[in-house]
């Protein structure tokens, strides 16, 4: 018996669950399959009455319940851009104590949204640029920069590397210039690789008096991104030290609902079993 579960970091902010909510119900509309949702850390700490009177589902509690109710395969689709370390790290390790209690239990992890090593595929990048173009009316070929939280795994920060390079193609004729930035990064010579950071990109003198649009790369509401997030609070920082300086944000990735057909592609390659971004078979002594 096999589950589906269409699985995000988490967050403490309740449109963040109620978006993949919506989005794993939409999966299963598209695909015919049955789609739970679930986080991996923080959603379970939202009050139900938050959440339509229903708690968010952990993933490894979830994982249990399946296993105890008999479930021997369990498909993720990670809602994540590229290889974090929460997917590389802690789900692995998770789900390892899991099979430990349930060995019948096998664990198939789809690949993340994007796969830089792919042929190339431009659905995330096309999303991108209609979020843009949304923005867009009525401006005389504005800057945009493709903003990320920042991530100490130099795969991750590739992948919005990587789609900046694919938004500045379908951008050209639109947008002034197409560049990158992160919101934060950790400190240390390591990490630069996360810059330049927004703060800084938006009081550079190449920006100052500009006409911005932030493209998000962002999946759902949150701490971060959406209103009254940081990114929102940066923007308006930025601006009231630069008069000349007016910025605008796209909406998040995960508000589009093109996002499900990129999601379907995925579950069609975890279901035929390639390519896949980790396996953990059941024990064969189970």
């Amino acid at each position: 018996m096999r589950r589906i579960v269409l699985v995000d970091n988490g967050s403490l902010r309740p449109q963040a669950t109620l978006n993949l909510r919506r989005l794993a119900h939409a999966l299963g509309q598209a695909t015919g399959e049955t789609v739970e949702a679930a986080s991996l850390l923080h959603s379970y700490k939202i009050a139900a009455e938050k959440l339509d009177g229903h708690k968010a589902a952990s993933l490894g509690p979830l994982a249990e319940r399946y296993a105890a109710e008999g479930v021997t395969e369990l498909l993720i689709l990670p809602f994540f851009f590229g290889p974090s370390q929460a997917l590389t790290g802690y789900l692995p390790e998770r789900l390892t104590e899991v099979q430990a209690t349930y060995p019948q239990l096998s664990v198939r992890v789809a690949l993340p949204l994007v796969d830089t090593q792919a042929t190339v595929d431009l659905r995330l990048a096309q999303l991108l640029a209609d979020n843009v173009r949304e923005r867009i009316a009525g401006r005389s070929r504005p800057a945009v920069v493709l903003v990320d939280h920042g991530s100490p795994i130099p795969e991750v920060t590739a992948v919005r590397n990587y789609l900046a390079g694919q938004l500045s193609v379908l951008l050209a004729d639109e947008a002034g210039c197409v560049t990158f930035a992160s919101m934060e990064r950790r400190d240390g010579e390591a990490y630069r690789f996360n810059e330049p950071l927004l703060e800084n990109l938006l009081a550079s003198p190449a920006l100052a008096h500009s006409d911005v649009i932030l493209s998000m790369l962002f999946l759902s509401p949150g701490r971060h991104a959406g209103e009254g997030g940081d990114i929102a609070e940066m923007c308006e920082q930025a601006m009231s030290r630069s008069p000349g300086l007016s910025v605008s944000t796209t909406r998040l990735v995960g508000e589009n609902d093109t996002i499900v057909d990129i999601l379907a592609t995925r579950l069609q390659q975890a279901l035929a079993g390639e390519p896949l971004l980790l396996e953990l078979p059941a024990s064969t002594e189970a």
